[in-house]
């Protein structure tokens, strides 16, 4: 079968970062992808900026920023090995670009799917990114790949006159059903886990939010548990479910969740939904977001849209501003309650711990007390008396 376009970084190879950029969002993209670049082991030597209205049908870009690349690839002092696109490349386009170019290019979504493949740890990890993989993979497989279309021969393979392409789509479509044949399996297990939680009626909680938001920390902090995290874009890619218990209640069941980015590829949210399945049949969500993040606001709308793709809009939610630490004296931890008196923001650290009394001070109400207040006394706050005013808290 032909070799996968997903890099697998062995080394601290450079790249060099390409895309549109119109508005200011697109800035923070670019950041975002820096960003990614990073995750994914890569050293970003270079950045270019192309402010056409609308991509070139052969090549994305004009000629003039092909120009402009193959300059800085020549005259780089260190080697640029790869071109990353922020967006969303076509078979062609891909091709046409690696042949002008004469360097490996890839897109957004191939790099997403490498850190996802770099970071998988668990059975079910592995087979999803490979399945996410596969199926991204199918989509290059169009007639534009002259160099697939070749005969070649293979007893036991293929019929009498089958191209390699045809071969490649055959032996690719076996693959990603003996995938998905392993995680329906997987999944039916998952189910029968949940079924017996809901016959014992364990609450179940899910941590939710965007990628580096400080998910798996406040999962840490909350279970005492010492899962993978770290200050980097998918640091978590398997789902860690751990009891917590409660003084006013009892134990309940938390899971860290993958963290969503903003045009998560599709293949990945389809190949996931197992795994998100703790998120969808969860009776409460933690939505952590970096509350000093200038684009949180856009974040927090990524989110709840693929909350939605996956069904779990109408899930209670409970927003946790992360990161207050970074913040200086701007932001302090706090908790806002809404008309109806039930908490639904909360500024904390994750980190240093700041403000996690809120947390729990909110799952204790969401889960023992759903519709009204719980006493202070009667949690985790003995020395607390006072609720936080909420025109004292900066949002």
């Amino acid at each position: 079968m032909h070799d996968s376009k997903i890099l697998v970084v062995n080394q601290r190879l450079k790249a060099l970062l390409v895309g549109f950029c119109q508005r200011d969002s697109d800035n923070e993209s670019f950041d975002e992808l820096r960003q990614l670049a990073s995750s994914a082991q890569l050293d970003v030597l270079a950045v270019v900026k192309s402010k056409r209205s609308r991509p070139n049908p052969a090549t994305y870009i004009g000629t003039g920023k092909i120009d402009e690349i193959t300059s800085l690839l020549k005259t780089s002092p260190e080697k640029i090995s790869i071109v990353i696109f922020n967006n969303d490349l076509t078979p062609i386009q891909e091709r046409n670009l690696t042949n002008r170019l004469e360097c490996t290019v890839i897109d957004r979504t191939s790099l997403i799917l490498d850190i996802f493949a770099q970071r998988a740890k668990s059975h079910e990890g592995k087979l999803q990114v490979e399945l996410a993989q596969l199926e991204h993979l199918a989509t290059k497989l169009v007639r534009g790949w002259t160099h697939l279309e070749r005969q070649k021969g293979g007893i036991g393979l293929r019929g009498p006159g089958e191209t390699q392409l045809e071969t490649d789509r055959r032996l690719l479509a076996k693959r990603v059903k003996f995938l998905k044949e392993k995680l329906s399996i997987l999944q039916r297990q998952r189910d029968v886990q949940r079924l017996s939680r809901k016959r014992s009626q364990v609450k179940t909680i899910s941590i939710v939010g965007y990628t580096n938001a400080g998910k798996s920390t406040l999962f840490n902090r909350l279970t005492r548990s010492n899962s993978y995290a770290a200050d980097q874009l998918f640091a978590t890619l398997d789902t860690t479910t751990r009891k917590m218990f409660i003084p006013a209640y009892g134990n309940l069941v938390i899971s860290d969740t993958v963290g969503f980015i903003r045009d998560l590829p599709h293949t990945l949210i389809a190949a996931f939904r197992a795994t998100l399945e703790e998120t969808i049949q969860a009776d409460l969500l933690l939505h952590v977001v970096d509350g000093t993040s200038p684009v949180k606001d856009d974040q927090i709308e990524a989110v709840n849209r693929l909350l939605e793709e996956i069904n779990a809009s109408t899930i209670p939610q409970i927003l946790i501003l992360n990161k207050i630490d970074q913040a200086g004296s701007k932001m302090r931890p706090g908790y806002v309650r809404d008309e109806y008196g039930k908490i639904t923001r909360i500024l904390i650290s994750a980190k240093t711990g700041e403000g996690l009394e809120y947390v729990k001070l909110a799952l204790t109400e969401a889960i023992r007390y759903p519709s009204e207040e719980v006493d202070l006394e009667d949690g985790f706050l003995p020395e607390e008396k006072e609720v936080i005013d909420n025109s004292a808290v900066a949002f």
